[in-house]
Formats: structure tokens, C-alpha cells, sequence
């Protein structure tokens, strides 16, 4: 996979260095000449320009990435270049550094942002994924603030406990797609048995999130339904395949 990284501050070199990890074709943008040859960073492609020019980017040939990451320190920047990435050089996928939590409403498709990395927002997720068992946890905002990665890790004493996943009525607009046990992940099938400090992983849209809380809160009594024999055909389909991210 080919990236461009525009920044190669803290944040751009530290995603460079776990891609470069990963074995990705990795090119890096920066105004500053010193940048390049950062330690650590052996096999990078570099380009000292102004990544907000026409110029630059058509020089780094963006229109043969696969993903365009903006992590430099100015949201203005960040934003003009997923702008021009997307618009001008039809890149697939483009991910946008967010400085300025204020600024955070401006990250979307309208300026050709399709995830938004809002550094602090996702440090706090973090900390409470650590914290917060039994209560659901953002990870990650997707596509432009409609859906969002979210975590929740069963309690022991949880109602879900000994249920399959087909059992439970999962909010419409709610996809349960992955279940970490014994730091293993499991792709979740209709069969699978919920166990006590299992994560589960969803993604949902920001307006289900509440009733996904509630469901799985310990005050829900919600019974144990089987879905219909045309839900469960579709539950059954989605995963890895179905699945549509340092800022």
C-alpha cells in the first residue's frame, strides 16, 4: 500500500514508523530540508515542499496513493491538503489530523476528510477504554461524524454473559464486528458465546450509540430473542469482507 504522509513532525514520523513496519511504501511531505533521513524512518521516500501547492503534490504523485494522512500541527493545512487529495487527485482515502478540537465540525466530506483523528479526543478513549468495564467507550469517529468504532468490555456479572451473539437484538444500525478474548481476536459469528471481560467492538451510527448503551447496560432487560431467519442470514454474511485510522 502506498501512503503520503504531509508532516513529518512527532505525529507524521510515528506513523511512518509503523507503516514502514508493515511493510508499506511510505512518501513524506514537510517544508523543512532536516527532516529528511529522520532516524528510524530507513526506506521512507521524502519530499521537501509545500504540500498545499498543486505542484508539490502532483511532484509527489498523490494520485497513486492509497491512503493521504495530514498530520501536520495547523488544521488549516490539514484540511486544505484532504481537500485537494480528494477533489483534485481522487484519493480513496484520506485521514485528517485534528489539532484544535474546536475545529473538529470542519473534518468531513466536505472537505474531503473520511476519518478525522482528533489526538486529545482519542488519548481519552483510550484512558477510559482502561477504566470504564461495563460502559461503552468511542474509539474513533468514521465517516465524517456519522458512525463511529466503539468498545465495550463485558463485565462479569453482565446480563449479555452465556448468551450467543445471534440471541441478542443488536440496535439496527449497530454491527458487532470483532470480540477480543484472552488478547486473541475473534470475528464474530451467530454462535458465539459471550463471555465475562470479552471487548466487543461495534460499529454504530452516533444516533444508535444510546440505545447500543442501554442495551447493553445492566439496568437492560432486554430477553433473549433469536432475529428473524432473514436477519440472521445477514448477520451471518457480515465481516472482515463487509468491513468498510495517529494523528
Amino acid at each position: 500500500m502506498k501512503v503520503v504522509i504531509v508532516g513529518a513532525g512527532s505525529v507524521g514520523s510515528s506513523i511512518a514508523r509503523e507503516l514502514l513496519a508493515h511493510k508499506h511504501e511510505i512518501l513524506l511531505i514537510d517544508l523543512k530540508p532536516e527532516v529528511i533521513g529522520r532516524s528510524g524512518l530507513r526506506g521512507a521516500h521524502w519530499l521537501v515542499g509545500d504540500a498545499c501547492e498543486l505542484s508539490t503534490l502532483q511532484g509527489a504523485r498523490v494520485e497513486d496513493a492509497d491512503v493521504v494522512v495530514s498530520a501536520t500541527g495547523d488544521d488549516k493545512v490539514n484540511l486544505v491538503v484532504s481537500l485537494l487529495a480528494k477533489t483534485e487527485f481522487g484519493v480513496g482515502r484520506t485521514v485528517g489530523r485534528v489539532n484544535n478540537p474546536k475545529n473538529d465540525w470542519m473534518f468531513n466530506d466536505s472537505w474531503g476528510v473520511d476519518v478525522a483523528v482528533n489526538t486529545p479526543q482519542l488519548m481519552t478513549a483510550l484512558v477510559e477504554e482502561a477504566v470504564e468495564i461495563g460502559d461503552l467507550v468511542r474509539l474513533l469517529t468514521l465517516q465524517t461524524g456519522v458512525s463511529a468504532l466503539v468498545e465495550f468490555t463485558v463485565p462479569h456479572d453482565s446480563h449479555v454473559i452465556g448468551r450467543t451473539v445471534g440471541e441478542i437484538r443488536w440496535p439496527e444500525d449497530s454491527t458487532l464486528v470483532a470480540i477480543l478474548r484472552d488478547h486473541a481476536p475473534i470475528t464474530p459469528s451467530r454462535d458465539d458465546v459471550i463471555d465475562g471481560g470479552d471487548e466487543l467492538f461495534f460499529v454504530t451510527t452516533i444516533a444508535a450509540e444510546d440505545e447500543l448503551r442501554a442495551l447493553l447496560s445492566p439496568d437492560s432487560f432486554e430477553s433473549p430473542q433469536p432475529r428473524p431467519a432473514e436477519e440472521a442470514g445477514h448477520l451471518e454474511q457480515q465481516g472482515p469482507e463487509d468491513d468498510g485510522f495517529d494523528g
